[in-house]
């Protein structure tokens, strides 16, 4: 009795290989357990080790709590998100980190196998076991997606096809770009359908937000410069590849855009959002604004630290204290 209620003390995450209980127990022996033919007859009695890595939920326990949890602990783990709007060059970097893995190896497995250069993995939280190899990981977050896909496909189109489906993730995937939020997003989805209606090029930053550029702010020589298929500027249509992983908001809004006559938006530096308009002359008027804003925020900026600088002055020299559409929309879901 006074065996079984001896302290022990063991990492959170296990990992314990296939085998026999035999084998089990001579493996932990090696990783400082120090069981014995007491313990296997225990385990024995108790059920059979699991495998793989175990999730034991805490460090410490009892001789007896330790042999119960490796016969009865589920697998151990990790949630990874990939954000809306994120490229697969920088999923792959962080899958990499959190789950001590290869970067180089998922790149060359995602870069092999996936349909699309980005857009093959929805932008979800997925609860990922821990010691799952590379090749495994990425299969299972594909195979996951294209269920997920074929889903939605069914429910909106009735059928699946691959090839049409990913046309709609491409144009899914500017609108995660593009729009501010979830309510902007199938009014950039109208403005996205009305261009490619008129055979006007898109001209949209967001396509330019590819792989590593993700987070880089685009310049005119940055326009200027790229030749690959995601310059909007230069060439007509969408990209054949999606920009990012995208929401489910971004799709349904790609497949069901409001209907408008806005052939342009530009952001408005007050809100956040974006001003939609259907003539060029207003358009420019909305840039004039945007570039007006730009300046009387420099401006207030500015003008703050001055004032923080002759306040700063004024309390050294007198040491005085300074206060300081909608029902089809709704009716779409995952």
């Amino acid at each position: 009795m006074v065996y079984i209620t001896k302290p022990l003390s063991s990492t959170q995450v296990l990992f314990i290989p296939k085998g026999s209980t035999s084998s089990i127990v001579a493996y932990l022996n090696k990783s400082t357990y120090e069981l014995n033919i007491i313990d296997k007859i225990v385990i024995n009695f108790l059920g059979y080790p699991q495998h793989g890595w175990i999730d034991l939920k805490s460090n410490y326990m009892t001789k007896a709590d330790f042999l119960y949890k490796i016969t009865k602990s589920k697998a151990a783990l990790k949630n990874i998100t990939l954000i809306p709007g994120e490229t697969s060059y920088f999923f792959l970097k962080d899958l990499a980190l959190k789950m001590n893995l290869s970067y180089e190896k998922l790149k060359n497995i995602y870069d092999k196998y996936s349909y699309k250069k980005d857009g093959s993995i929805l932008a979800d939280t997925y609860s990922i076991p821990y010691g799952m190899k590379e090749e495994h990981l990425l299969f299972y977050l594909f195979s996951n997606t294209n269920k997920k896909y074929e889903k939605f496909s069914q429910k909106i189109f009735g059928t699946y096809d691959k090839k049409k489906w990913y046309y709609y993730i491409s144009l899914a995937s500017i609108i995660q770009k593009e729009a501010a939020n979830e309510e902007e997003m199938p009014l950039v989805s109208s403005v996205i359908h009305n261009r490619l209606k008129k055979g006007m090029p898109l001209q949209m930053d967001g396509t330019l937000n590819y792989g590593k550029y993700s987070h880089i702010k685009i310049t005119k020589q940055r326009i200027r410069n790229d030749n690959s298929q995601y310059n909007t500027y230069k060439n007509k249509g969408i990209p054949s590849d999606p920009v990012c992983a995208v929401s489910f908001s971004a799709i349904k809004a790609a497949i069901f855009p409001i209907k408008s006559d806005y052939l342009y938006f530009m952001k408005d530096k007050i809100t956040g959002k974006h001003r939609f308009t259907k003539y060029y002359k207003s358009h420019l008027n909305n840039i004039n604004d945007y570039k007006k804003q730009k300046k009387i925020k420099v401006f207030k900026k500015n003008t703050t630290k001055t004032i923080k600088t002759i306040k700063t002055i004024k309390t050294i020299k007198t040491t005085k204290k300074i206060k300081s559409i909608k029902s089809l929309w709704n009716s779409v879901n995952p």
